[in-house]
């Protein structure tokens, strides 16, 4: 993975002068100390520094560049509501600056009323794997999951033999999907079927795996779910409750949540702030409703709105939530190339052959559909959230991705500012100690 460089890329002399005089005696403490030193600055020396937000002194310079590519992709939109009926909201962001936001359409969509806002919130679907494997680095960071031993370390009771964490994070479980289990055996689906309702069927029922572990790939929901409840069993708190502790409130994810039915004794309605999925292809939109299988956690169910979403990867990005020796691995190819399979997947991302240095994950579930594209190497992020089973296919997306015209000037994250701000300390800000190039 290419991570950004340290606080800012400004790309002109004029642009790195300025940022070198209003933090010229952060970087005179740099100079004289060596990285063991500077890793025991407090956050009350950091805050004796110049409290100043560095992008808004810089983000008009390229005001007409930025306006234009704004512009070429609302257009692009606009487009894709017209002929196809596009319905979500729309994050893209370039070289550490959102460029453009956008929503298009109506959260009623069988009645074509209340239109969508930029922060109205939606259930991810798939994406929210992304979310859970981070979890997991999370833990193996603080020592307490080791990817490559057997999960009944975590889990005792399971009844498979062979099974690594790895194995769940890259989809070579073998493991047969939860889901046809349970539509087999549940017998209620007005009651809700939790996690630990799935670790119980797969001792009862033990169904025949696919595969042997790490015999083969098969993207399975179950591998993540699994991985959630390895959370809960390894940190002894519900999975809502440690991604609210450790992935969300650390980055100011405040419109994000782990939707969960523990507590219900019945599948309730979904909560009402969030965006209603629609199914399409009827005579009109009918609204999806909750159901049983809404119960399990990890593979899907994560609430969140495309802004949350981006500071989330810029977390990711510069480190915060875990060293990079550990976040590189996410993006490494989990299974061997194969003929077969055009893309590989890391920890929760998958990883396109097609376009070297991009990650990326749909999601589909219930009426939703989420796309989160990223091309690291030209530093460009395409967040979309739909309320709608059908909508355009992803190749629309990735033309966005890769269209090298009005290409952005590099800017600053400004992680300090971020810190001081907010009131908040990331103790993996590796970004510290990264060079430009």
């Amino acid at each position: 993975m290419m991570y950004k460089k340290i606080l800012s890329l400004h790309s002109t002399f004029s642009r790195l002068f300025s940022l070198l005089i209003l933090y010229c005696s952060l970087l005179i403490t740099l100079i004289s100390c060596s990285k063991n030193e500077y890793n025991d600055i407090t956050l009350e020396e950091v805050e004796k520094y110049p409290n100043v937000n560095v992008d808004s002194i810089f983000i008009d310079l390229d005001k007409t560049v930025i306006s234009k590519k704004a512009a070429s992709i609302e257009k692009v939109f606009s487009n894709l509501r017209r002929k196809t009926g596009f319905n979500g909201t729309v994050l893209y962001a370039e070289q550490g600056r959102i460029i453009y936001e956008g929503a298009w359409g109506f959260r009623n969509v069988r009645n074509r009323k209340d239109e969508l806002q930029t922060d109205d919130i939606f259930q991810l679907s798939s994406v929210s794997k992304m979310f859970t494997a981070e979890a997991i680095m999370i833990l193996r960071s603080q020592g307490k999951i080791d990817y490559d031993v057997d999960i009944r370390q975590y889990i005792p009771e399971f009844p498979y033999e062979g099974i690594t964490t790895r194995l769940l994070l890259n989809h070579r479980s073998g493991l047969p999907r939860y889901e046809s289990m349970a539509d087999a055996h549940w017998p209620d689906r007005k009651q809700p079927f939790l996690n630990d309702d799935m670790i119980e069927y797969y001792v009862k029922y033990v169904p025949t795996p696919y595969f042997k572990p790490d015999k083969g790939f098969n993207y399975s929901n179950v591998n993540y779910a699994l991985l959630a409840s390895i959370v809960e069993r390894v940190s002894g708190i519900s999975f809502a409750d440690f991604m609210k502790e450790n992935v969300f409130d650390p980055v100011g994810m405040d419109n994000s949540y782990i939707y969960e039915m523990r507590d219900d004794t019945t599948v309730s309605m979904y909560i009402e702030d969030v965006v209603q999925g629609y199914y399409l292809g009827r005579r009109r939109p009918m609204q999806a409703q909750n159901e049983y299988l809404n119960g399990v956690k990890g593979d899907k169910i994560m609430i969140s709105n495309t802004k949350d979403m981006f500071r989330f990867w810029t977390a990711v990005d510069y480190g915060l939530y875990v060293p990079d020796s550990i976040q590189d691995e996410a993006f490494k190819p989990g299974s061997p190339k194969s003929r077969k399979r055009k893309d590989n997947y890391g920890f929760g991302w998958r990883i396109p052959s097609k376009y070297p240095g991009c990650y990326y994950h749909y999601g589909w579930w219930k009426g939703y559909r989420s796309f989160f594209i990223r091309d690291d190497v030209n530093d460009k992020t395409l967040i979309i959230l739909t309320n709608t089973d059908k909508g355009p296919g992803s190749d629309h997306f990735w033309k966005i991705i890769n269209d090298k015209t009005n290409n952005i000037a590099p800017a600053s994250v400004n992680i300090p500012y971020w810190e001081i701000t907010e009131g908040r300390r990331f103790p993996h800000s590796s970004y510290r100690y990264r060079i430009i190039d």
